[in-house]
């Protein structure tokens, strides 16, 4: 005679199993939260483009402000000799 309850898990693999599922129910809640912070970021560029802001302008100074300063000048320099080269300046 067989038994059909199933097999209790080793307590190995039974803590492998909480862990596993603790970690995506923490990504789960990181996706949310990021899509919130997502949407909230459009409702200010939403009020900036309502209050007569360039949101592109806005967008690449944010990107500047974020890169190294030397790392902006250089890329700043090769813009500028890369338009010059173009008749652009």
């Amino acid at each position: 005679m067989s038994k059909s309850a199933a097999p209790k898990d080793e307590p190995a693999t039974r803590f492998a199993k909480d862990q596993l599922k603790s970690i995506v129910e923490r990504i789960e809640r990181l996706n949310e939260e990021k899509r919130t912070i997502s949407d909230d970021i459009k409702d200010v560029f939403a009020e900036a483009k309502g209050n007569g802001f360039d949101t592109k302008a806005i967008k690449r100074i944010i990107k500047l402000r974020q890169q190294d300063p030397l790392d902006r000048e250089a890329d700043e320099a090769i813009l500028e000799t890369y338009m010059q080269a173009l008749g652009m300046l």
